[in-house]
């Protein structure tokens, strides 16, 4: 009996074969102490304790990370500013041949034409195959997705799947169209190594997502909100998913899935890796990794601070309020002049959407519009439009701010500045990816000018051109900004003091 509890406490694999050859053994020197075990509550100290225990007795490593001489490692981490920290930290694959990766991974990145890993991909393999815990710090656009889902689908290879018991991995995405980009990645998957994905996310056909998790599948691509409807309907679970990965981990805390997310972890088995990927470095996203991940590697390509990428030319356009559709109609006429190419144009509100749309429908111009009040269907319709380039002009609110990965985009325009600089960086890192090299736009007004010093940090970081009247906004903020605290504590009234009342309080009363 204290062997079959031992054995489902730690759920641990491979822990049953040692329990069936050491049965006897097990019995005298451990029923005691399991049986003490037994009587406390559950936490997530003994959870941890066990966890790290377990490890010990059961560590083993299906996938090779033998990978690049010492010299070589040295001068690939310091060429591409890379930084690692952590334990055991691998080596990174230089590149695929020598990566001793299975053959059936070799042969399908072939036949995807693959040549050479991205430098988070390079870190991120090895790391991830050998079963540490990873925090991935990476600007957009770099080839996060193929970082985690490549051994992930090394990790599903190695295990057996059987219908209706849930996901072996789970990516959480904090949008639907991030969780769609994942998904079509994921799909290459599907045919040639016979791997099983689903999406799951909200505003879709409930049944027909619950249909695709109940026939079994290998990986789940959820948005929180979708997948904890799910788990608690126990359409599925997550008692077998032992590789989860959080991607855009900062803009999913920003958007309140932190309880959410909580609640999906609290299903999966102590026996888990879990990866987690994010442009930014905020102290919530650390907090996170430190309560899930406890001891994980953190690799760093580029700086944790925060930076744009170096490959987008920004350019800062100041006017007054009045002014900024003018302002965009010069923008716009400019760009349709240097030729073919595809525009994102950001708003902050879905009615200014609908606007910009029509207004540049009518000035001539291939425009459509995306934002949350639109249906799923049409959201694809609209994306695909944009990608297949039918329309070579987005016009969207923050939805398209993340995840959207399309081939051509040239020019990013920020007509409404958004809310956080982190928000601006992702904005026009939908362009200049994958090494190509693109153009932003963003059209500022006095309102902004709380945004400045942010914008002006932004800009230093990609040794970029501040205008002076960006300068200038900024310190007239900050003077105006000193002066309010100044003139808060000048007409403050002085409170009297008498010294006959020092010592007795109670005499004005009577006392």
């Amino acid at each position: 009996m204290a062997i079959n509890i031992f054995s489902r406490l730690l759920g641990r694999q491979g822990i049953s074969k040692i329990l069936s050859q050491n049965t006897q053994i097990l019995k005298l020197e451990t029923a005691p102490y399991i049986f003490k075990l037994t009587q406390w509550p559950y936490s997530t100290v003994i959870q941890e304790h066990l966890t790290k225990q377990s490890r010990q007795l059961c560590s083993q490593r299906f996938y090779s990370i033998k990978t690049a001489e010492r010299d070589e490692t040295d001068d690939f981490r310091t060429e591409n500013k890379v930084t690692v920290i952590g334990d055991d930290i691998p080596n990174p694959y230089v590149n695929i041949e020598s990566s001793q990766f299975p053959d059936y991974i070799k042969k399908f990145l072939q036949r995807q034409g693959f040549t050479k890993p991205t430098v988070i991909q390079s870190q991120g393999w090895p790391i991830a195959l050998s079963g540490q815990n990873l925090v991935g710090i990476a600007q957009t656009g770099t080839g996060k997705t193929l970082a985690y889902l490549l051994p992930a689908v090394v990790h599903i290879k190695e295990k057996t799947t059987r219908k209706g018991l849930g996901p072996i991995v789970l990516v959480l995405a904090p949008t639907r169209e991030l969780a769609r980009q994942i998904e079509q990645v994921a799909k290459d998957f599907e045919s040639l190594l016979n791997i099983r994905c689903a999406c799951i996310y909200g505003g879709a056909n409930r049944a027909r997502q619950a249909n695709m998790l109940q026939s079994g599948v290998d990986i789940v691509i959820a948005t929180p909100g979708r997948l904890n409807d799910f788990l608690t309907s126990k359409t599925t679970s997550l008692s077998r998913c032992k590789y989860i990965v959080l991607d855009e981990a900062d803009r999913m805390l920003d958007m309140g899935f932190e309880p959410q997310i909580r609640q999906a972890l609290e299903g999966v088995p102590m026996e888990r890796q879990i990866l987690m990927f994010s442009a930014t470095w905020p102290k919530e996203v650390r907090h996170l990794a430190e309560d899930y991940l406890g001891e994980y590697v953190q690799v760093n390509v580029g700086s944790t601070e925060l930076s744009a990428n170096h490959n987008i030319k920004q350019h800062i356009h100041i006017c007054d309020q009045e002014d900024k559709l003018d302002k965009l109609k010069e923008i716009m006429t400019e760009i349709s002049q240097e030729g073919s190419g595809k525009t994102l144009l950001f708003t902050n509100t879905k009615k200014f959407v609908d606007h910009l749309t029509l207004m540049l429908r009518r000035n001539g111009f291939k425009a459509m519009g995306i934002h949350g009040d639109r249906t799923q269907t049409q959201r694809d319709d609209i994306i695909n439009r944009f990608k297949t380039g039918r329309t070579n002009i987005l016009v969207a609110t923050d939805v398209a701010a993340r995840g959207l990965d399309v081939d051509g985009v040239t020019h990013v325009i920020n007509y409404d500045y958004p809310n956080t600089s982190e928000d601006y960086i992702h904005r026009i890192g939908r362009t200049g990816r994958q090494e190509n090299k693109g153009e932003s736009h963003t059209i500022l007004t006095d309102e902004n000018a709380r945004q400045a010093k942010g914008l002006i940090a932004v800009l230093k970081e990609a040794k970029q051109e501040i205008p002076q009247e960006l300068q200038l906004m900024a310190r007239s903020y900050n003077m105006e900004k000193a002066k309010e605290q100044e003139d808060k504590f000048k007409y403050r009234p002085k409170k009297s003091f008498n010294p006959q009342q020092r010592w007795n309080k109670f005499r004005n009363n009577g006392y």
